[in-house]
């Protein structure tokens, strides 16, 4: 049948969408990172030293998920029946632990920058550098988002969260340095504790997330029960027997049980089960496949 979908992007539109947002992102990210890096080292501010290993970490992670756009978009094959939508899913899962490790690390330190008392006034320049990450990172995070949602990506939203996380991280540090310009020079390595936190929230967050995705999570209940009103209201079904969705990646897999009139024909009971598919397509975003089961149902069970 002809499959009407809730989304109008074919899968080459959506990873061309894809691809371009990232590429964009790590040219951006290179040129932000070489420039923290440089500029923490000769401002002798921690909290941008640290802001831009996190940033090399985006750099990392945009790789990544390019790698699995370009796995996620092969066709099916004997060994992978059900396509490779699942790649980006673990791209999404393996950049929330590169974000923890990433985290972990710049907390350990700026603790110990804390502990020895170490610590040395940051340079004017580390003020600028600080600003202009946290526009560039502001753009790139909106960028990013939006294209996420439009073409349902996982991963390129988790990396969209990644970018917010280094600006928020900016922030954090522009007050370490501001305030270790005006005598409080512990505020500098403690911005950098404070980047850490941040990074290993998201992260966390971003484990979470990737795994229920590999583990097959089931869609929105709300969306479930919207679509199960419709096919009661909408379709010729007699009872609704079980209707269950669940997330590969991008695309979303259904499948259904019904009841129908034990009396029609072989044929009508096709077309029913064609119009409950129909529903299903125009109702729910990127699903992939419909398997619809029909059952018939006696009088004594109505």
């Amino acid at each position: 049948m002809n499959k009407l979908k809730a989304n109008n992007i074919s899968d080459k539109e959506r990873y061309r969408i894809g691809n371009r947002i990232i590429i964009i992102t790590i040219v951006l990210n290179v040129i932000l990172a070489i420039g923290k890096i440089i500029i923490g080292f000769t401002s002798k501010s921690t909290a941008i030293l640290a802001d831009g290993i996190h940033t090399v970490s985006d750099v990392a992670s945009s790789i990544g998920i390019i790698v699995g756009f370009f796995i996620a978009k092969k066709p099916e094959d004997k060994e992978h029946q059900y396509g490779h939508e699942k790649a980006e899913s673990i791209a999404g899962f393996l950049l929330s632990l590169l974000l923890i490790g990433v985290g972990l690390n710049i907390g350990y330190s700026a603790l110990k920058l804390i502990i020895t008392g170490n610590i040395k006034i940051p340079g004017v320049s580390a003020i600028w550098a600080a600003v202009i990450s946290i526009l560039i990172k502001e753009i790139q995070f909106r960028i990013t988002l939006q294209g996420g949602k439009r073409i349902n990506s996982t991963a390129l939203i988790a990396d969209a969260w990644h970018h917010r996380s280094d600006s928020l991280s900016s922030i954090a540090a522009l007050i370490g340095i501001i305030g270790a310009r005006f005598g409080y020079k512990i505020l500098d390595p403690l911005a950098g504790l404070i980047v850490s936190i941040i990074v290993i929230k998201v992260g966390l967050e971003l484990f979470l997330h990737g795994y229920n995705e590999l583990m097959d999570v089931s869609i929105e209940q709300e969306k479930i029960d919207e679509i199960s009103n419709k096919l009661l209201h909408e379709t010729d079904i007699t009872r609704l027997d079980e209707l269950r969705a669940r997330k590969h990646g991008s695309k979303v897999y259904v499948d259904i049980r019904v009841s129908v009139d034990p009396n029609i024909t072989v044929h009508k009971g096709h077309d029913i089960a064609e119009d409950v598919e129909k529903v299903v397509y125009q109702n729910i975003a990127n699903v992939k496949d419909v398997l619809v089961h029909v059952n018939p149902c006696f009088e004594e069970e109505k």
